[in-house]
């Protein structure tokens, strides 16, 4: 009879403990309940992507290098903006804003607040394989090998 009182205790016990743990780890910060969808809009840049803008660029130079804009007013047609927002499901919003202005079709200056150095789909990788992007970096140039004579530089391309 003894036996059979701390049997019974035992499986209280154990079924007590497995509950308690099953449900804490459904309390956990990414896989609590409800689930929170995270929410990215806007236009992703990249420091590499300022650092190659120049002034008097045409509108089809500077689409070419940030892509299109998100907002285009029509009462401010000289004004580009680069909004990007970004809400994980658990966690601390991100707001980004860059802005570009044309004057007669021709890119005259730029602001905004500071970009990251990677596309998003990088964001996990350590960086060891890919190349750094610091403000200090210049754009990699080289002659054309088909006129070396030439002073004509090239530029290589993003990547």
């Amino acid at each position: 009879m003894n036996a059979k009182k701390y049997s019974t205790l035992l499986r209280i016990g154990l079924i007590a403990g497995m509950t308690a743990l099953t449900l804490s780890a459904c309390s956990g910060s990414k896989w609590g309940f409800p689930y929170k969808a995270p929410v990215q809009q806007g236009n992703w840049l990249t420091t590499a992507q300022i650092e190659r803008l120049e002034v008097g660029m045409t509108r089809e130079q500077v689409r070419f290098l940030l892509g299109s804009p998100t907002l285009q007013d029509i009462f401010h047609s000289d004004r580009w903006e680069y909004p990007y927002y970004h809400k994980p499901g658990y966690g601390k919003e991100e707001l980004r804003l860059f802005t570009v202005w044309f004057e007669d079709d021709v890119l005259v200056r730029w602001e905004g607040d500071q970009q990251p150095n990677r596309q998003p789909f990088e964001q996990s990788d350590s960086g060891a394989s890919a190349i750094k992007n610091t403000p200090n970096d210049e754009p990699v140039t080289r002659p054309l090998e088909s006129h070396p004579e030439s002073a004509v530089m090239e530029v290589e391309p993003l990547r």
